[in-house]
């Protein structure tokens, strides 16, 4: 009797496995990481003095928008300070950092807090923002995806599988490179 059950609950995983797996839908009817050229929807972030820091009032510099798993697990702890210690550079070169996870607004900041981090960050609880930028959910939290936004608010470049300890000077490479 319990082999057929066993049998069935992991058909059942491997089906949402599978369902989970393909490309995120997103809410302008296509599926998949936004690609270079789309519009960014529009996000907002806290700072560290707790202002609110929106993409669209960002307009007219680039913007780094990254996605990361969780506040204070390693990998994104090593992201975020990673950002943080080339913070005075984005600023020199006039980019601004904005990161995502579904954290809370208070995890957030004492994520913020603890870790000195000078960017905003956005608390997407409901999901909406990962949904409309196609960056998919696991049992972590997001997969850590970021999208450099050009100064007209266009995507002009996407980093779908980051090196945490790397990347922001990748971000910003990039970004002194754009137009």
């Amino acid at each position: 009797m319990r082999r057929p059950l066993v049998v069935l609950l992991f058909g059942l995983l491997l089906f949402a496995l599978l369902v989970a797996c393909g490309p995120v839908k997103r809410p302008d009817g296509g599926a998949g990481l936004l690609g270079v050229g789309a519009a960014a929807p529009d996000l907002a972030g806290r700072d560290a003095a707790k202002h609110e820091v929106k993409l669209s009032a960002l307009r007219g510099r680039p913007v780094v928008v990254f996605f990361y798993p969780a506040d204070g697990t390693p990998g994104c702890t090593k992201e975020a300070c990673a950002f943080r210690d080339a913070w005075k550079k984005f600023e020199a070169s006039n980019v601004g950092v904005i990161g995502v996870s579904n954290d809370s607004a208070e995890s957030h900041a004492k994520f913020q807090h603890e870790k000195a981090l000078p960017f905003a960050l956005a608390s997407d609880e409901s999901g909406a923002i990962a949904a409309a930028y196609g960056v998919k959910k696991n049992l972590w939290g997001y997969d850590r995806v970021s999208f450099l936004v050009d100064k007209d608010g266009k995507v002009a470049r996407v980093w779908p599988d980051v090196d945490p300890g790397v990347h922001a000077d990748d971000v910003l490479a990039a970004a002194s490179a754009l137009p």
